[in-house]
Order: C-alpha cells, then structure tokens, then sequence
C-alpha cells in the first residue's frame, strides 16, 4: 500500500506565496508520476501540476509562470511552490501518485488534501 502525507497549505493573502510538500511512504515498485490536483465545492477535482520520474514537468494553463512543482525521487517527495496566489486558487489541494505496486499492478494513490484559501 501507498500512503501520502501532505503539509502545507493555510491562508494567504493575494499576491503571496506558499508552499505545499507531499511525501510518499509504504511498499511498491516503482512511482511513475507525482502531481497536485485541487477541487472547490461543487467542481470536479483537477489537475494542477505533474512531474514524472524523469522529471517532465506538465502545467494547467492557470497556473503557468506562478507555481513551480519539483520532485524528489531520494526522498520520494514532491512540493509546490505557489506565487502570486489569487482568490481563485482557494481550493483544496491534493496530492497524487501513480505507479505499479510490487506484483506491478498498477495504482493510484491519493493524500487527504490540504486547504489553500486566498484572501484579503
């Protein structure tokens, strides 16, 4: 099984900055692709920011130029870095990872969310 902890997140004012970080833990093969989605009330969940384990990057258009997303395959990390934050940011964000467990099979594993909340 594959557990994700995410830390991170709180209130911020537009225009700031914040970071969130994801670490993996548990028994599995290999991780193919790390990531952040987020979901607000009402909406779908969506994509945020990818990186696979060769450290291909892959952006929503809403967010390209203000956040960074990195990876750390020692450590089996990955972190967000958020700049110029707006009050449409505000949503609760969650970490992803997909990849083959050690009978390779394939999964995709969740964190619980962290909220992100942008306001004056």
């Amino acid at each position: 099984q594959v557990q994700l902890v995410e830390s991170g997140g709180g209130l911020v004012q537009p225009g700031g900055s914040l970071g969130l970080s994801c670490a993996v833990s548990g028994t599995f093969f290999e991780i193919k692709t790390m990531g952040w989605y987020r979901q607000t009330p009402g909406k779908q969940r969506e994509l945020v920011a990818t990186v696979t384990e060769d450290d291909i990057k892959n952006y929503a258009d809403f967010v390209k130029g203000r956040f960074t997303i990195s990876r750390d395959n020692a450590k089996m990390t990955v972190s967000l870095q958020m700049n110029i934050l707006n009050p449409d940011d505000t949503a609760l964000y969650y970490c992803n990872a997909e990849g083959y467990g050690l009978g390779y099979e394939y999964f995709v594993s969740w964190g619980q969310g962290t909220q992100v909340t942008v306001s004056p």
